[in-house]
């Protein structure tokens, strides 16, 4: 089993911090690729920059040239995934559902601990946009920029740690999610210090990637994520008919 982790920010450093989070959790015989997408952002914290990678993201996926079972998203509310769907024909998991959906069998009420307090509304309507907020207790900002968790990683655990501890004593949250891509890995410390389970969202997205690919499942194509129809598209990397020409 190949899967695809595509990191949606151009720093390489960050797609093998990512890749190696992915390979850490996957079951024996299944082969991580991680992708960076060669446009774009350094990171991505805002609007601009998420649409940005959406467009970038499909971009180097259609692009890979082997065979792959599964792609994961790995980027926390950030767009895109909806049209991963409709050009591929395997299962796309994106890591804000596959942690939330994941916190929501380990306790009554979860909360996210992300970047900066401008993602906080991007994150927001991505889980209500998934119907997967009513059991959001709150979306914290830890106020570190994604770039600084590769740059200060004891003071991201530190300020990441405060806001899970902060969102279990006053937000009543019973687990917490890592709303990063960039913090994959560190799920472990911070588990032992807030005394909750913690969610890190490119380790859950592997684990339901691996199960879908197991049971034979894919998205739906009968309507919502139905293939783009053809047409004339202007302009690259999407061909005359609409669909990218690696496909």
């Amino acid at each position: 089993m190949r899967i695809l982790v595509a990191n949606v920010n151009t720093t390489q450093s960050m797609t093998d911090s990512i890749a190696a989070s992915a390979r850490s959790i996957a079951a024996p015989g299944t082969e991580i690729v991680g992708i960076t997408p060669r446009f774009g952002a350094d990171s991505c914290e805002g609007n601009f920059e998420s649409y940005l990678a959406a467009i970038a993201v499909m971009d180097a996926v259609t692009s890979y040239q082997e065979p792959f079972d599964a792609v994961v998203q790995a980027g926390y509310g950030e767009h895109g995934r909806e049209g991963l769907q409709e050009l591929l024909d395997v299962p796309v998991v994106d890591i804000t559902e596959a942690a939330a959906s994941t916190a929501m069998f380990l306790g009554h009420k979860y909360s996210v601990v992300t970047t900066l307090d401008r993602t906080v509304p991007l994150i927001e309507d991505r889980l209500k946009l998934a119907g997967l907020d009513a059991r959001c207790a709150s979306v914290r900002a830890s106020g570190m920029a994604v770039l600084e968790l590769e740059e200060e990683p004891e003071r991201a655990v530190e300020a990441i740690i405060n806001q899970a501890m902060l969102a279990v004593s006053q937000d009543k949250a019973e687990v917490i999610v890592l709303g990063c891509g960039g913090m994959a890995g560190l799920d472990e410390q911070i588990r032992l210090r807030a005394g909750v389970p913690v969610v890190d969202g490119v380790a859950s997205a592997v684990a339901i990637a691996e199960s879908l690919v197991r049971m034979r499942l894919s998205t739906s194509k009968v309507r919502t994520y139905a293939a783009p129809r053809p047409k004339t598209v202007i302009g690259w990397p999407l061909n005359s008919t609409g669909v990218p020409a690696a496909l």
